[in-house]
């Protein structure tokens, strides 16, 4: 007897992914691609791209999430986020996005430059007094003065002559280690202190170069807003854009719902950070706005939308237009670009939090010219393009870090696009 089963086209398979994720993706209004100007079967694409992936052992999972004029026309997990535990990647599941969390410390920094209580041009010496007497490294000499004292500025596009203690500079990453500068153990204001003792490794302006830049602004967040960091974070960003499963640590409530960490090992994945005794489950000392939060496809994603609608969502604005537009335009000097971090990132230059990319190359083929975006050491990442009015949030657990999502959907995303 022959069997019937049930033809699914393409349009078809959205809606039904749409209904079963109502609940549990996003409140963001949802709409079929060709709505919002994007072919649902070359989105369709994503499914086999990615599952492949996971299926040859890349990521134990992922959760994909794209959105167009605001409104989400695919969201969909693949894999496990748990292994060994046999537990499927949901919708919900709570990821680390270390880096991410730099575009949400610098957002809570404009909110003060807007309201007049910290300038972009002013000295991080004015809020961090430990900063007065700062000087910048020379081979084989004693320490100089800076030519010109770090900013604000500085801070947020990765100018400030800081790093993250592994440079290559064996004098000055011995003094960030022997420093334990991100001590999960100390609050910010412990680690500024630190800080205002070691030299920088390069003058103020004179480079790009990747490092605790964020957290420091974390903590002038926190003398300029009167209020520790996680505090200022809730208040201002989480809770006004309802992001409910975002923060510092998972509370006990929520442990279910955190992925495991992964990294390479004989023979496939191994695990590097269990998601039953990950330090992510206890509230730290360290506030760390460069690296330390958690949260998920759904938050991020309105944390996105927010930014690609100017500074506001559902109605409610935490930054002004021109602002969101200051951020994420380049803020770099043609002589300090193009960025790099690992490898040189032809093409891409930074404004205030985010990467921009200024030109087309082939670092990243894709990538079109205005696109902002970020990414995080456990290879999650997310990117926006004004130009199209739409973003991609792609989350995964796995160091060190992998482009390999990111290079799998971002063509096939922009293929999408019709109109």
């Amino acid at each position: 007897m022959r069997s019937r089963a049930l033809l699914f086209t393409p349009v078809l398979l959205f809606t039904l992914l749409l209904l079963t994720l109502s609940s549990s993706a996003a409140e963001l209004p949802t709409a079929s691609p060709e709505d919002v100007g994007m072919s649902a079967e070359k989105l369709a694409r994503i499914d086999d791209a990615i599952q492949s992936l996971v299926d040859n052992g890349k990521f134990a999972g992922n959760v994909i999430v794209v959105a167009r004029r605001g409104k989400i026309v695919y969201a969909k997990p693949f894999g496990m986020m748990d292994i060994g535990a046999e537990k499927p990647m949901k919708m919900d599941t709570i990821f680390r996005i270390y880096s991410m969390s730099k575009p949400i410390t610098t957002v809570a920094a404009m909110i003060l430059v807007e309201e007049g209580k910290l300038k972009l041009d002013d000295p991080v010496a004015t809020y961090l007094p430990e900063f007065a007497n700062l000087k910048v490294y020379v081979k084989d000499a004693e320490p100089v003065d800076p030519d010109r004292p770090m900013t604000v500025r500085d801070l947020m596009r990765h100018t400030s002559g800081l790093t993250y203690g592994h440079s290559g500079n064996t004098t000055i990453d011995r003094q960030y280690r022997d420093a334990k500068v991100l001590d999960r153990d100390a609050d910010l204001a412990t680690m500024t202190k630190k800080l205002g003792k070691i030299p920088l490794l390069y003058q103020p302006g004179e480079k790009w170069h990747y490092s605790v830049s964020v957290d420091v602004l974390g903590r002038v967040v926190e003398v300029a807003g009167g209020m520790p960091l996680d505090e200022f974070f809730q208040k201002r960003i989480f809770q006004p854009l309802d992001m409910k499963d975002t923060g510092f640590f998972v509370p006990e409530e929520k442990q279910d719902r955190f992925a495991a960490n992964y990294g390479p090992g004989p023979g496939g994945l191994k695990v590097i950070d269990d998601s039953k005794n990950s330090l992510y489950l206890t509230n730290p000392k360290m506030f760390s706005g460069g690296g330390g939060l958690t949260s998920t496809a759904r938050d991020y994603t309105r944390f996105c939308q927010m930014i690609l609608g100017g500074g506001q969502l559902d109605g409610t604005r935490l930054l002004r237009e021109e602002t969101v537009k200051n951020m994420t335009q380049n803020q770099l000097p043609d002589d300090v670009m193009p960025i790099a971090l690992g490898e040189q990132r032809d093409g891409f230059g930074f404004g205030l939090g985010f990467s921009v990319v200024v030109k087309r190359s082939e670092w990243d083929p894709p990538a079109v010219v205005g696109e902002s975006g970020w990414g995080g050491a456990a290879s999650t990442h997310f990117w926006i393009s004004h130009k199209h009015d739409l973003l991609v949030v792609a989350l995964q657990q796995h160091m060190p870090y992998r482009r390999t999502v990111e290079n799998t959907v971002k063509p096939l995303v922009y293929d999408a696009v019709v109109e």
